[in-house]
């Protein structure tokens, strides 16, 4: 054999060799515990996340990873939060009810999902790619959760630094607010009854957090994050600000006479607030949320937000062009 001979057939086996080593490192598998207190076997280094609600968009886009598949929160809305970048991936229905046909032909290797919406068919969503479930609904969980999928998606250390960085700029926001008011504030989902969030779930806490005074006030041990709020009660409590889910055009409590007693809605201080307020639990998401809450309780003191301009600061280049 030639002396270029062996130099080529030895590249080549040290190119088989590397070649099985990728490989392999592609085929390991780890084993994590979800929030339903499941193990879960993943990839050790996912390619194609697929997001069930917008809390794995957050994040992925945060660590310079575009998820291919994502539910939506109103058909035809991409959010401005995540720059609008969910409409360059398939498109797998309402995060309730994602289209289980539509999630296998995104071919993912991982799949994270709200827990609520999903651990009624766990075993579907297991059958296409390793399954995922966290709460997402309470502010400590945004930082458990945030880490978690940021080391799941190969990224612990800017996980990490994401959730330093936010618990400064609270902090920061905080230390500004005026210290003589605590305006009384209401987040909630419009409806005939409206459902209303208690100071645990993440909006609230943040609001909360500056000064903000929570109608429904603190869940009770082991209780639900949320609370149906009749207008009659809403009255009573009177709330300066609040917030609502914009869902669409259906505000059925408007038409409610209570509704226009309301001390927010006479002062003009009803919000109808994007999807970030809802999926707030991503780090993109809460810092939006944080900045928004400040203006809307203190206007003279915060300046308005520009959403995109905000979320552009966290996504990298590279992901918005």
């Amino acid at each position: 054999m030639t002396r270029y001979a062996r130099r080529f057939f030895s590249a080549l086996g040290l190119s088989a060799i590397l070649a099985a080593g990728a490989a392999q490192a592609e085929d390991k598998k780890v084993s994590i515990v979800d929030d339903r207190g499941v193990t879960v076997e993943i990839p050790a280094q996912p390619k194609r996340i697929a997001s069930i609600s917008y809390f794995a968009d957050d994040v992925a886009l945060a660590l310079g990873i575009k998820p291919v598949a994502s539910t939506y929160m109103t058909a035809g809305r991409e959010p401005d939060f995540l720059l609008g970048l969910t409409s360059g991936m398939k498109q797998i229905g309402q995060r309730a009810k994602p289209n289980l046909e539509l999630l296998s032909e995104a071919k993912p290797d991982l799949i994270i999902a709200i827990r609520r919406y999903t651990v009624g068919n766990s075993a579907q969503l297991q059958n296409i790619a390793p399954y995922v479930a966290y709460n997402m609904e309470l502010l400590e969980e945004s930082y458990s959760e945030s880490a978690a999928l940021s080391k799941l998606l190969g990224k612990p250390e800017r996980g990490e630094q994401l959730n330093a960085d936010f618990r400064k700029h609270l902090a920061e926001f905080a230390a500004k607010v005026p210290k003589d008011k605590h305006p009384r504030f209401l987040i909630m989902w419009g409806g005939a009854t409206p459902f209303a969030f208690h100071t645990e779930n993440t909006s609230a806490s943040i609001v909360a957090a500056i000064g903000g005074d929570n109608v429904p006030g603190p869940k009770t041990p082991g209780g639900e994050f949320g609370i149906d709020l009749s207008l009659e009660t809403m009255l009573e409590k009177d709330p300066e600000v609040i917030f609502v889910y914009d869902s669409g055009p259906d505000r059925p409590h408007e038409s409610n006479p209570i509704w226009s007693q309301l001390s927010a809605v006479k002062n003009n201080r009803v919000f109808y607030v994007g999807d970030q307020w809802v999926e707030t639990n991503g780090p993109i998401a809460r810092e939006i949320v944080l900045r928004e809450a400040a203006h809307y309780l203190y206007p003279n003191t915060f300046p308005a937000v520009d959403v995109k301009a905000e979320a552009a600061k966290l996504i990298p280049a590279e992901l918005q062009n």
